[in-house]
């Protein structure tokens, strides 16, 4: 697990009784809230400060080092809040995971709650999907809708959203270490027919 802060989607993941073990919880920032909460699960809580580092590159070596230490098969993004330098990304190609606030490829980068309602769009929600080089386009796990009401405000329509991320990510997850996700010609192909009706909800 790689973030940034709080780690609310890694809390989620955490506890959602899933057929996996999480080996390590990695922060490029030392303060950050959501390593104080692997440490109370007794999970390995590493703190790795890119402030100390002369560059992205430099800082992407170590991590990915710090991460192949613990063998995962997974790495997952819960808000790690950084973006990834192309070594990195291909160093874990096909096993590295994130969960993005809006309907990708709508809104990619930052703002995107702002941005939905700038746009006066009636749809919004959160996507899952494996990380590539090109920034918040990777395959599609899954994703989440939310309308988008009158009177929301990007603070509102964040928390909604957010919900539906925490619902989502352990799912995606779950599909992975159960080995059903395969990527064929830059699309995710879910094993198993009859689940293909739970890759896209809606807020009820």
């Amino acid at each position: 697990m790689l973030l940034s802060g709080r780690g609310s989607n890694f809390q989620a993941i955490a506890e959602a009784r899933l057929p996996i073990e999480i080996v390590a919880v990695i922060s490029n920032r030392p303060q950050a809230a959501g390593l104080e909460y692997a440490r109370e699960r007794g999970l390995a809580a590493i703190a790795l400060d890119h402030t100390e580092h002369p560059d992205r590159e430099a800082f992407d070596v170590l991590l990915a080092d710090e991460i192949e230490r613990h063998q995962p098969d997974l790495v997952v993004l819960a808000g790690y809040m950084r973006i990834l330098s192309p070594a990195f990304i291909a160093r874990f190609e096909g096993r590295l995971l994130n969960i993005h606030p809006s309907l990708l490829p709508m809104f990619p980068g930052l703002k995107t709650h702002e941005r939905a309602i700038a746009e006066g769009i009636k749809i919004h929600g959160c996507t899952v999907h494996f990380v590539t080089a090109d920034l918040d386009h990777g395959p599609i796990v899954i994703q989440a809708a939310v309308p988008v009401r009158a009177d929301d405000t990007p603070d509102m329509l964040a928390a909604r959203v957010l919900q539906q991320e925490h619902r989502i990510y352990p799912q995606a997850v779950r599909w992975f270490a159960e080995g059903r996700l395969a990527i064929h010609h830059g699309r995710v192909n879910l094993k198993d027919d009859s689940a293909s009706q739970s890759v896209f909800s809606t807020e009820r």
